[in-house]
């Protein structure tokens, strides 16, 4: 019996233990890479080694299938290893029309969430088998996914935390993006995972002064559209991530790195800041060490330990 066989049995959860390094459901050298993120088009690799072999599940599929096998290969990597697309919700800078149509390839795995389905067909993703999920996934006895639905128009959208049994112990990811607010559930959900990536949609000063028309301020800024900076700075206090921040989907109208850098300068955790037009790096989940590639890492804010007396809290009173 394995060490995971034994908490299913007991019942505990999973993500509250410690794998032994002779567990064969273990992985190892965890690590994501986000290929692009802006309204232009959105996706994520998530890589880890298991039995052997290099498995990489992408989070969104908002690039075209050209574009996502170039820059795939541009960070060391293939479609051919990817065996699932986790997808958050279905808008188009998330799932790109050139996937639709039976498009993907039939060793890939594709999954979204029960509330998804209907608009999956209609997207015209049913020529391609699709597994619907609600709370929990398992993309292997070593890899869990919990899922919470947040609010973003009028399906919602998947936020998801990664639990993965390495020799080390379970090391965690959480994923966030187009949230519309931040819930409770969300914070139970992400808290303490050891990267966070999430979005850090748009400055409220400069969404207001642009010339987007009224009702697309609202939908962004009503609670069921977008993060602001602030409100991303809040949730990443709370959910209180142990080593490193990836910011995801900067709006490139109505933000600006350098004013998510500012805010985020002096925090207890270092940044990456995604870009729509290059890859970041690979940022390790796990270790001490978040970046493996420097060479093509955008944005690196650093942080101070969280124990800095000195350091304080930046979200506006």
């Amino acid at each position: 019996m394995t060490t995971l066989d034994a908490i299913r049995l007991a019942g505990l959860p999973w993500s509250a233990t410690t794998a032994r390094a002779d567990d064969p459901a273990i992985v190892s050298d965890v690590s994501m890479c986000v290929l692009a993120s802006s309204s232009s088009g959105n996706c994520t690799a998530l890589r880890w080694r298991e039995n052997g072999s290099v498995r990489v599940c992408l989070l969104d599929a908002g690039l075209s299938p050209r574009k996502t096998r170039n820059w795939l290969r541009g960070v060391g990597t293939n479609l051919a290893q990817v065996r699932s697309i986790l997808l958050t919700h279905l808008d188009r800078d998330h799932c790109h029309v050139g996937w639709t149509g039976g498009r993907i390839p039939g060793h890939i795995t594709v999954r979204l969430h029960g509330r998804h389905l209907s608009r999956a067909e209609e997207e015209g993703l049913h020529h391609h088998p699709i597994v619907a999920f609600n709370d929990r996934i398992e993309l292997s006895p070593a890899v869990r996914v919990r899922t919470v639905m947040m609010s973003h128009d009028r399906l919602g959208v998947a936020a998801f935390r990664f639990d993965f049994s390495s020799p080390g112990g379970v090391v965690s990811l959480g994923f966030a993006t187009d949230l519309g607010h931040v819930t409770d559930d969300l914070v139970e959900c992400l808290s303490g995972v050891n990267v966070l990536a999430i979005e850090s949609n748009y400055c409220p000063m400069l969404q207001a002064a642009s010339d987007r028309p009224a009702f697309l301020k609202r939908r962004i800024t009503g609670g069921r559209g977008h993060l602001s900076n602030h409100e991303c700075f809040a949730a990443i206090e709370r959910i209180a991530p142990r080593g490193h921040v990836v910011l995801l989907h900067l709006s490139r109208q109505c933000n600006r790195p350098e004013l998510v850098s500012e805010l985020h300068a002096g925090s207890g955790y270092s940044v990456t800041i995604a870009r729509h037009d290059r890859p970041t790096g690979w940022v390790n989940v796990g270790t001490a060490d978040p970046v493996v590639s420097a060479d093509l890492h955008p944005v690196v804010v650093p942080g101070l330990d969280r124990s800095d007396p000195q350091r304080k809290s930046m979200v506006p009173r």
